[in-house]
């Protein structure tokens, strides 16, 4: 499997994904720091809310063959500027987490995540398992 960094705002579903991508029971878990494993790189969704850590992410994506930019559908607003993944040197995909939260709107995550430049788009809940078979596939 591809190595993938997952990079979001606190929330974004970065944790809750890569224990569904591991095949390991759902629980929730603050990430307080950067876990390396395998495949998965999971960043703090605070490296994604403040410019001084954000810094991090750009030298945590070196690590990576992929970069996961995550919006949850129930999110009201976006942290990733609009063309930001043209800063990346490596590919940027959009992951659109929490499809079926009920007040989620996938489409105006989708939306932003295009905004920021991403072409590749996944739509998934972690916790149901809708979509995590298409990502999985997709980083093979």
């Amino acid at each position: 499997m591809k190595r993938i960094i997952l990079m979001g705002r606190t929330g974004a579903g970065k944790t809750t994904l890569t224990q569904a991508l591991k095949g390991e029971e759902i629980k929730y878990h603050k990430t307080q720091y950067t876990n390396f494993y395998t495949s998965i790189i999971d960043t703090p969704g605070e490296y994604a809310e403040s410019k001084h850590l954000g810094r991090a992410l750009a030298l945590y994506s070196y690590e990576a063959e992929i970069v996961g930019l995550l919006i949850s559908a129930a999110d009201d607003y976006s942290l990733i500027p609009p063309n930001v993944t043209c800063m990346a040197n490596r590919e940027v995909i959009g992951i659109v987490t929490q499809i079926e939260h009920p007040e989620g709107i996938p489409r105006r995550a989708e939306a932003w995540l295009r905004l920021a430049g991403c072409d590749k788009i996944f739509f998934v809940d972690s916790k149901s398992g809708k979509g995590i078979d298409e990502l999985m596939e997709y980083l093979q």
